[in-house]
């Protein structure tokens, strides 16, 4: 049998293919734009040819990764106030096989606590809109957000003078969780902290 790829190689191939798409050395030639050739004159088609092309090869790579069960995760590491945490997401041009998603689910609660410990005293924000608006809640509803989801995911941004922690919980295929796309099967939410007199930024 031909070697198989692993999970950081896959990454790194799918890096320099979207740099090759987004160069355009790859074109997808038969994409348009509306698919009425009168309107499509007026309209640059090259745009959406390298979105295409990065995209059915994305599906390629995720074919494999089913094929030859070559996991999604990635493991991260983040320090925030001098507490580290370890823990498992899904790459984000990767999908989740059936047994990485049983690997961030039991992160879970590791992903709390540390979220727990490093953001009190924080303000809270609830995102909704695509993370274009905020609304501040409690860390009951944060409690009552976590209830409903099966996984979580960090992210900060951090500089001398200022920080912002952002947790995603999600449900269903961390893939298609984002921007709404995967709904009401998957899902998540972004719970924004920022300290007191801060708004969210991320």
């Amino acid at each position: 049998m031909s070697k198989v790829y692993t999970t950081d190689e896959l990454i790194e191939i799918l890096a320099a293919e979207r740099q090759a798409c987004l160069k355009g050395e790859r074109l997808k030639l038969e994409v348009n734009v509306s698919g009425n050739p009168v309107i499509d004159q007026f309209i640059r088609t090259e745009g959406l040819q390298k979105f295409t092309a990065y995209q059915d090869f994305k599906a390629a790579i995720h074919n494999y990764q089913q094929e030859y069960q070559v996991s999604g995760i990635v493991w991260r590491e983040m320090t925030v106030r001098g507490k580290t945490l370890r823990y498992p997401e899904v790459d984000t041009q990767l999908i989740a096989l059936a047994s990485d998603l049983e690997i961030i689910k039991s992160a879970k609660d590791a992903i709390l606590n540390f979220w727990d410990e490093v953001t009190a005293q924080m303000d809270l924000y609830l995102s909704f809109n695509n993370s274009k608006q905020y609304q501040k809640i409690t860390t009951s509803d944060v409690e009552r957000i976590s209830q409903r989801t099966e996984w979580a995911s960090l992210w900060k941004w951090e500089n001398p003078n200022f920080l912002e922690m952002i947790l995603q919980m999600g449900w269903g295929k961390p893939e298609e969780a984002s921007y709404k796309r995967g709904r009401p099967q998957s899902g998540s939410e972004f719970i924004h902290a920022v300290n007191p007199g801060n708004q969210p930024i991320g």
